[in-house]
């Protein structure tokens, strides 16, 4: 189901997920990508597997039969085979970059940690969905979830969301046992890095969850917080990141996944790898769900706005088209009007930018939904009445005219 900035509902007939939930959906290029669960009886008959993964639809077109996305087995890192279809117990889901990565994080099958889905770069079509390869990240675990299920130092990866390309947000949910809670080291937000091709855990941020500590929900079992679940998050023009969570709860309600959970949120240092410097960084509780309530997801509305820091003022220049690329390209420039110095990283968002046209580029991801440019890398730094400019490139297939409103987010805009 989707629904727009008017509030307008459509809804995509899929038949996937047989016996068992989807749980995260995604649209980019035209094309519904959901991630679920299937399979949960004791057979292994062929449309139920295929109804599980990763699935692909057009959006407003009827998908029947699912049409799966890849189809990861441990057999690719050299382990037996396990049950068909529950390696690919998927969970999170987020696009960067036009790139597709997945988690998964429960069940005893397959290995807990994060994949992607597909080439850099490029992400699966209907056509070449069933040859995609989904693979795991370099430097995130490999080893096997059978033996580690009641593992508090095992992962239980869930909601992830990329900062930029070298800087990844993993949402853990803890391993639901209750006396495990508060001694995980992986449950929470976790930081990781890229460097040198390999993805590595700078730190894991739990401050303020208060893991393992009971609350109390009138006319009802008091559960605990045991990590989190889904993440959204916005680049702040300070070099902040501002990261929103739905928490995981353990309790003796005899179904943990429907306690009244919390929305939380943190603020964490872009740059910084230095666990003793984020331990002082803290979540805060936004909203705690009452008796008859759970909350699942977090992300921005249809239509947000986001008002742009006044005291950068952005240019963007004129378009010119070139014939050996087949893009439209120019400059955006953005200028430090204030009287202190300005760190980077600094991404310029394009709202509103023409159906059909995409930007591209190195220096290009997606910050909030939007396509972004970073204009003022990371360590970098912009003197009072200095500027700094970043290219922009645009493919439109269609040819339409190419308009955008560029704005730079600041803590305000939520």
């Amino acid at each position: 189901v989707e629904v727009d900035a008017n509030g307008n509902f459509q809804v995509t007939n899929i038949n996937a997920y047989a016996g068992n939930n989807g749980r995260a959906a995604i649209r980019a290029n035209g094309l519904y990508f959901m991630s679920g669960n299937s399979n949960n009886g004791t057979g292994t008959p062929a449309n139920v597997v295929a109804a599980a993964g990763i699935q692909v639809a057009t959006a407003g077109q009827t998908q029947n039969p699912p049409q799966e996305v890849g189809n990861f087995s441990i057999t690719q890192y050299g382990y037996a085979a396990d049950k068909l279809g529950k390696d690919n117990n998927f969970r999170g889901l987020t696009v960067f970059n036009n790139t597709l990565y997945t988690t998964k994080g429960s069940g005893s099958n397959g290995i807990n940690t994060v994949y992607q889905v597909g080439t850099a770069g490029s992400l699966p079509t209907l056509l070449n969905a069933a040859t995609t390869p989904i693979t795991i990240l370099p430097g995130f675990t490999q080893a096997l979830a059978k033996p580690n299920q009641n593992n508090p130092n095992y992962y239980f990866p869930f909601g992830i969301w990329f900062a930029n390309g070298n800087t990844l947000y993993v949402a853990d949910e803890g391993d639901g046992v209750a006396t495990d809670a508060a001694v995980s080291p992986h449950a929470g937000l976790q930081k990781w890095t890229l460097n040198g091709g390999t993805w590595s855990l700078a730190y894991v941020l739990q401050n303020g969850l208060n893991l393992g500590q009971p609350y109390s929900i009138p006319g009802y079992p008091s559960p605990a917080t045991d990590g989190l679940r889904n993440i959204t998050g916005r680049v702040n023009a300070d070099g902040t990141v501002t990261i929103w969570a739905i928490t995981s709860t353990v309790s003796a309600s005899g179904d943990q996944g429907a306690d009244p959970n919390k929305l939380v949120a943190i603020t964490d240092v872009l740059a910084n790898t230095d666990p003793t410097v984020a331990a002082t960084e803290k979540f805060v509780t936004l909203r705690t769900a009452q008796f008859g309530e759970v909350l699942r997801g977090v992300s921005f509305t249809p239509g947000t706005i986001f008002p742009t820091a006044p005291a950068i003022p952005i240019t963007s220049s004129g378009l010119i088209y070139s014939r050996v690329t087949r893009t439209y390209n120019g400059t955006i420039t953005i200028r430090n009007n204030s009287s202190n110095p300005i760190s980077g990283p600094i991404y310029v968002l394009l709202q509103n930018l023409t159906q059909g046209v995409t930007l591209i580029g190195s220096d290009t991801s997606v910050i909030m939904g939007l396509p972004a440019v970073q204009v003022l890398g990371g360590g970098a730094t912009l003197q009072p009445g200095q500027s700094a400019t970043a290219p922009v490139a645009f493919s439109d297939p269609g040819g339409a005219p190419i308009n955008f409103t560029p704005v730079i987010p600041n803590q305000g805009a939520v």
